[in-house]
C-alpha cells in the first residue's frame, strides 16, 4: 500500500510531498519530496494520536451533569449510576460507539483505565473477565488499538472503608484476587494488558508493593486536594511520597491528573521518569484545578494526554488545554511549542507501543489527515495546526496501515446511529 501526503509532520516539522509505504501494518519506507502516486492523504498528515485515559463508559454522562452546580464527588454519584447499569453487552455497545467517536477524532491507539469487572453484587461473571472481554472487542471492531489497563480497585478511602453499592461490582477481594482474573487476560492482535492501581483511596498500602515493575502501570494521582489531605492523615505524607515509598513510581508508571503536587512531587515525579497523564477537559468540567504541565516535563516527567471522561473526544482540544491552562494559571504565553503538544498527543509509549507514534520506517502504519480548508485551518500554518483544529478537521485515519475513516466517516459502521442507540 502506498499513501501521499502532499504535507507531513515528521521529526518535529513540516515535510513537503511525503510518500509512505506500507506493509504488515508498518511503515516500510518514508519518502519527503517524491512524485505523487498512491492513495491521497489530503491536508496536513500526522501520526495516529493516542489516547492515554479513557474510561468509556462515562461517555454517557456527557451533557447530563450539569443541571446544579455539585463538585466531582456529586458527579461521581451520577457515574455510579451509570456503572450499576451495564452488563457485557451493553458495555461492548457503549464502548463500541466510544471507540468509534475516538477513531472519527483521529485516535489510533486508547488506554482504557478498566475497573467495572463484575456483575452490580460483586459477584464474578462466568467470564471473570466479560466486562474486559467486552472493550477490548468493541476497540477490535472501531479499528483502533486498545491497552487494557485492568485496575486494582479494593477499597474506598484512604483509611481503608470496604467498597459499597455499585462499588462492590470494582472489587476482586484482595491483590491475589486481582492477580488471579488478570492472569487469564492476554496480549494479542491490536491488544495489550497493563494494570493500574485506581489510586491510594482504592488500594491498601499493604499491596503497593506487589504492584512495583509493572508496566505499563497507570494511577489517578492528587485529582483532588481532598484525596491529599487524607493520605497525609493516614500516612504522613502525600500520593506521590507513599508510591514513591512502595517503587511504583518509575518509567513504566503514568500519573494521571497529577493535579495537585507540592515540588517535592513534582520532583520525585519527574526524578523518577514518571510519565503523567493530563486530562484538560475533564479536569476543566469537573473543576478538579489545573495541573503544573510544563513544571511535570521540565522536571523529567513525559506527558501524555486523556479524555478520561468524554466531556469531550477531541485531542487537539486537549493539547490546546495544556498550554491555555497554563495562560490561565500564570498569566503568561508560551509554556509549550507546537511540537511538544504534538507528541504529548501521540504518546503511544505511555501505553506500551513504542512502535507507534511517529511517521518513521519500522513505525506502526498510523496517519491521520487534518484538513486545512475548514473555517478553523484555512489560512493556518500547518507547523501551528494544533492551536486551530479539531476533531471535526480529521478527514482520514489509517490504523495499522488500513483505512478506518475515509473522508469523514468511520469505514465499518455509522457511529452517531450507535451513539443514539448505545445511549437509548
Amino acid at each position: 500500500m502506498r499513501y501521499f501526503a502532499d504535507l507531513a509532520w515528521m521529526g518535529g516539522r513540516v515535510e513537503r510531498d511525503v510518500a509512505v509505504e506500507v506493509a504488515d501494518g508498518r511503515l516500510t519506507a518514508v519518502t519527503p519530496g517524491a512524485a505523487p502516486g498512491g492513495t491521497r492523504l489530503p491536508g496536513l498528515v500526522l501520526p495516529g494520536l493516542a489516547n492515554a485515559h479513557s474510561h468509556a463508559f462515562h461517555r454517557a454522562l456527557r451533557g447530563r451533569t450539569h443541571g446544579d452546580r455539585g463538585s466531582f464527588w456529586t458527579w461521581r454519584e451520577r457515574m455510579y449510576e451509570v456503572a450499576g447499569r451495564l452488563d457485557p453487552d451493553s458495555y461492548y455497545a457503549l464502548a463500541r460507539a466510544v471507540y468509534g467517536e475516538m477513531a472519527l477524532a483521529g485516535i489510533t491507539c486508547v488506554g482504557e483505565f478498566h475497573y467495572l469487572h463484575h456483575a452490580p453484587d460483586g459477584k464474578p461473571y462466568a467470564d471473570p473477565n466479560a466486562m474486559g472481554h467486552a472493550v477490548v472487542r468493541a476497540a477490535r471492531d472501531a479499528g483502533i488499538r486498545i491497552t487494557l489497563l485492568d485496575t486494582l480497585y479494593l477499597t474506598s478511602t484512604v483509611d481503608g472503608k470496604a467498597l459499597e453499592g455499585v462499588q462492590r461490582r470494582f472489587g476482586d477481594g484482595d491483590l491475589d484476587g486481582w492477580s488471579a482474573r488478570t492472569a487469564w487476560l492476554r496480549d494479542g492482535d491490536g491488544v495489550r494488558i497493563g494494570a493500574a492501581l485506581h489510586s491510594v483511596r482504592a488500594v491498601p498500602v499493604r499491596f503497593l508493593d506487589g504492584l512495583a515493575g509493572r508496566a505499563p502501570l497507570h494511577v489517578h494521582l492528587s485529582e483532588q486536594r481532598a484525596e491529599n489531605e487524607q493520605c497525609r492523615a493516614v500516612h504522613g505524607c502525600s500520593p506521590t511520597e507513599l508510591l514513591h515509598r512502595h517503587g511504583v513510581l518509575g518509567p513504566g508508571t503514568t500519573a494521571v491528573h497529577a493535579t495537585h503536587l507540592s515540588d517535592g512531587d513534582i520532583k520525585l515525579l519527574g526524578g523518577t521518569g514518571t510519565g503523567v497523564c493530563l486530562c484538560p477537559t475533564t479536569e476543566r468540567d469537573l473543576a478538579d484545578g489545573i495541573g503544573p504541565g510544563r513544571a511535570l516535563a521540565d522536571a523529567g516527567s513525559p506527558l501524555s494526554l486523556g479524555s478520561d471522561s468524554h466531556a469531550v473526544i477531541d485531542v487537539f482540544e486537549e493539547a490546546r488545554g495544556v498550554e491555555l491552562d497554563e495562560r490561565l494559571a500564570t498569566e503568561r504565553r508560551g509554556h509549550f511549542a507546537a511540537g511538544e503538544l504534538l507528541a504529548a498527543a501521540t504518546a503511544h509509549s505511555a501505553l506500551g507501543w513504542d512502535d507507534a507514534g511517529e511517521i518513521a520506517v519500522g513505525k506502526r502504519a498510523d496517519l491521520i489527515a487534518v484538513t486545512l480548508d475548514s473555517v478553523r485551518t484555512a489560512g493556518v500554518d500547518p507547523s501551528g495546526v494544533v492551536f486551530a483544529a479539531t476533531n471535526a478537521d480529521v478527514t482520514h485515519v489509517v490504523a495499522d496501515g488500513r483505512m478506518i475513516v475515509d473522508e469523514g466517516r468511520h469505514t465499518g459502521f455509522d457511529v452517531p446511529a450507535a451513539l443514539r442507540e448505545a445511549l437509548s
